[in-house]
């Protein structure tokens, strides 16, 4: 009898061992594939290259609590603070289009060749200044997660207003791609809105993915 019992106490431990290892596998695989399709290009979240300038430094617009008497900074020391963090990138670097939302200024970065290299934030109440989160952080292919894609890139610049496009007819009826791409590394970014800009939004030059720029609030004007 106690033979039995242990042969069945040890069977026990065995398909409890077994149970618990293919639920972490299940769930080490869901999260691959999640982080995967999250990112366009398989890197998840905190891939290769993931080394850029002030990279993870802050949650600008991401974390909107703030005092109800908080007031927001002028667009002249939004500005001020934006190209004092353009020496993280390199002397040369200068600030491109600059626009307010009721979360953030929008600074788009280049370099001493006029080419856009990357996108930054600047908090509108705190005047905190990170590198923008999303296409910026885990797309760019010279400054972000994504500097190690091979290959060339699959769409240009009027195949990635296509996709955008494509993708407004659904995600907001009515909205249109404002203006010409702005080309960063790796992937084109545009605004769009019905009649006036209300958004932003990126597409990968690679997989055509679109990635919403949910995180600037309303737009204000720039």
């Amino acid at each position: 009898m106690k033979r039995d019992l242990l042969i069945v106490a040890i069977i026990f431990v065995i398909a409890a061992v077994v149970i618990t290892v293919v639920i972490i596998g299940t769930s080490y695989a869901n999260t691959r594939t999640r982080g995967e399709r999250y990112t366009g290009l398989g890197y998840g979240m905190m891939g290769p290259g993931m080394n850029a300038p002030g990279m993870m430094s802050g949650t600008v617009g991401m974390m909107a609590v703030y005092s109800p008497n908080a007031e927001p900074i002028s667009d002249s020391e939004a500005r001020t603070r934006a190209q004092a963090y353009t020496g993280q990138y390199g002397p040369d670097v200068t600030i491109g289009d600059f626009m307010e939302f009721s979360l953030n200024y929008y600074v788009e970065l280049k370099d001493a060749n006029g080419t856009s290299i990357a996108e930054i934030l600047v908090d509108r109440y705190n005047g905190d200044v990170t590198q923008e989160p999303g296409p910026n952080m885990i797309w760019n292919t010279r400054y972000g997660a994504s500097q190690s894609v091979p290959g060339g890139a699959r769409y240009d610049a009027n195949g990635g207003k296509t996709l955008a496009e494509t993708f407004l007819a659904s995600y907001l009826p009515g909205a249109t791609i404002q203006e010409d791409a702005t080309v960063f590394p790796g992937y084109y970014t545009f605004d769009f809105g019905r009649g006036q800009t209300e958004g932003m939004l990126s597409v990968n030059a690679y997989t055509g993915e679109v990635w919403v720029h949910t995180w600037h609030g309303q737009y204000i004007g720039g």
